[in-house]
C-alpha cells in the first residue's frame, strides 16, 4: 500500500462530507478505515453568526468520540484549527445567512483534514460552498 499523505486525507474528508445518507457515510468510513484513514462526519445546520463556535466544538467532540483524535491539547487544537481554516474559506458567502450540510473529518498518521460542505442561503434559495482545512500533529 502506498504511503498516505495530506492529499489522500483531504480527499477522504471531502468524500465523507459529501455522503447523503448514514448508510453511505458508514460505507465511506469503513472504506477509509481499510486504507488506514480514520474518519467521521457530522450533520450541521444553523445561522452563520452562531455557527462558528458550534462547528469547532462539534468537530472536536466528534473526532474524539469516534477515535479520530486523542484527547490531547495538540490534537484537539489541530481539528479546531483545520475546521476554522475551512470556515474562513467560505465566510464571505455566509454572512447573514443560514447554512446546513455536513462536516467531514479524516486522519492518517500526522495528517488531519476537515471539510465543510454547506448549502448557504435563505429558504430554498441556496448557494453551495465547500471549505477545506489541514493540519499536521
Amino acid at each position: 500500500m502506498a504511503e498516505i499523505g495530506s492529499k489522500q486525507v483531504c480527499k477522504a474528508a471531502i468524500e465523507i462530507a459529501l455522503t447523503e445518507t448514514r448508510d453511505t457515510e458508514n460505507d465511506k468510513k469503513n472504506e477509509n478505515m481499510a486504507m488506514g484513514i480514520k474518519s467521521v462526519a457530522i450533520d450541521f445546520g444553523s445561522d452563520f453568526f452562531t455557527a462558528v463556535p458550534k462547528i469547532l466544538e462539534r468537530a472536536v467532540v466528534a473526532a474524539k468520540r469516534e477515535g479520530v483524535i486523542n484527547a490531547t491539547h495538540a490534537e484537539e487544537g489541530a481539528v479546531a484549527g483545520a475546521a476554522h481554516e475551512a470556515l474562513q474559506q467560505i465566510v464571505d458567502k455566509c454572512v447573514g445567512l443560514n447554512l446546513g450540510g455536513k462536516i467531514g473529518i479524516a486522519r492518517c498518521g500526522a495528517h488531519i483534514s476537515v471539510c465543510v460542505f454547506f448549502a448557504i442561503g435563505l429558504l430554498n434559495l441556496n448557494d453551495i460552498a465547500i471549505g477545506m482545512g489541514h493540519r499536521v500533529v
